[in-house]
């Protein structure tokens, strides 16, 4: 639903369109480029060739499937503790700013009088017995961007850790 709300005196002021779409493109850039390191990852718990765990990550073609499997594979028996302990952290903290970065790449944004974004609607339908519930509407100010800003941070943290992890893998030497 796009909004043409002015924003009531009281209400906190709104986020500049330049402003949003900065952070927006930061958040996928530094996402994209976590989510990719996944392949190194499969490629280590599988022990093959960089090729075919590139295969099988464009193969998933969602993130959810992608962080399920390398979950899933971490979870093997054969799995050292450490390694096991590593991505399972990793993959929790990533599920848990996956759910920032569907916010922002799965809304539709509602805007003030004066063009500025002031807030994100959920793109999700919610049906229940008697109704259709659709899209949770979130005010975008400046808090709201200072907790993109710390996702974006975060997500950027996971990728060193994933990195830190893929560099000490004996296996994984050559293949990056």
């Amino acid at each position: 639903m796009l909004s043409t709300d002015t924003g009531a005196a009281a209400s906190p002021p709104v986020a500049n369109m330049q402003d949003v779409l900065v952070r927006v493109g930061q958040l996928n850039y530094v996402w994209t480029n976590t989510e990719s390191l996944l392949i190194y990852v499969t490629a280590h718990l599988l022990k093959i060739d960089k090729e075919a765990a590139i295969i099988i990550f464009l193969t998933l073609n969602t993130t959810r499937a992608r962080i399920d499997l390398v979950e899933r594979l971490a979870k093997r028996h054969t799995v050292s503790d450490a390694d096991r302990t590593a991505v399972l952290s990793a993959m929790g903290r990533l599920k848990r700013q996956a759910k920032v970065r569907n916010k922002y790449n799965h809304s539709i944004y509602s805007h003030d009088g004066n063009g500025r974004i002031s807030g994100t609607q959920l793109m999700r339908l919610v049906e229940t017995d008697r109704a259709i519930l659709y899209g949770k509407e979130e005010r975008l100010d400046a808090r709201e961007l200072r907790e993109l800003e710390r996702a974006i941070t975060e997500i950027a943290a996971i990728s060193e850790a994933l990195w830190a992890f893929i560099r000490a893998s004996d296996h994984l030497r050559g293949l990056v």
